[in-house]
């Protein structure tokens, strides 16, 4: 992945660079899923962290649970989970626009005094290609996209996922796996809003390869 390449998947599409990771253990809760699924879905989420050298945790101090998974069928459900309208602001508009656009996945971030994700709200309206989903590409998929905060584009054309020919196994596209390797890298910074964040990023890629 190339340093402009890298730089696109953080890059808003009015030319803001804005990255961030997580500043503190991820703790997930799953709604909307059978106990089959949620196993799948935890153990996905539990797979990328570890990919990232971060941590997850059975308590987060402040908000119990930090990364929240809401599965359902039509957006207007989520106006009916209690206080979800106090984490999500304008939660109403939220919805109006997800249904007139014919979204099917939504995630809203919170972010601590250092720029670090603080918690990540992810929305999934399984209906029309995203019910056909084998769950664990689904899961995968998604956990991914919690992991950092990447642009709304970043993976609008090409998934972040790869399937392999020989097992059918759906594993991380490699170059997508150092990215995020790289990102949590303890010499990074958790957030920077520099597009030469993308050079460091770059960098710490080909160190990894050295080693």
């Amino acid at each position: 992945m190339t340093p402009d390449e890298i730089e696109q998947h953080f890059t808003s599409p009015d030319g803001t660079y804005r990255f961030a990771r997580w500043g503190r253990p991820i703790v997930p809760v799953v709604f909307g899923v059978s106990d089959e699924t949620l196993s799948v879905v935890k153990g996905a989420i539990e797979a990328v962290v570890t990919l990232a050298g971060h941590k997850m945790a059975e308590t987060d101090a402040e908000l119990g649970a930090n990364l929240m998974m809401f599965f359902f069928r039509e957006w207007d459900e989520l106006l009916d989970v209690p206080k979800l309208d106090q984490m999500i602001p304008g939660l109403a508009r939220v919805v109006e626009r997800l249904k007139a656009s014919g979204g099917q996945q939504y995630r809203a971030f919170r972010f601590d005094n250092d720029g670090g994700i603080q918690a990540c709200f992810v929305f999934i309206r399984m209906g029309g290609a995203m019910a056909e989903l084998p769950a664990d590409t689904l899961a995968l998929g998604q956990a991914v996209q919690a992991i950092l905060l990447w642009s709304d584009a970043a993976f609008a054309t090409r998934s972040p996922l790869a399937v392999l020919p020989d097992s059918g196994a759906v594993i991380l596209r490699p170059e997508i796996a150092a990215l995020v390797q790289a990102a949590y890298d303890p010499v990074m910074p958790i957030a920077a809003d520099d597009k030469s964040h993308a050079l460091r990023l770059f960098a710490r890629i080909g160190a990894m390869d050295d080693t």
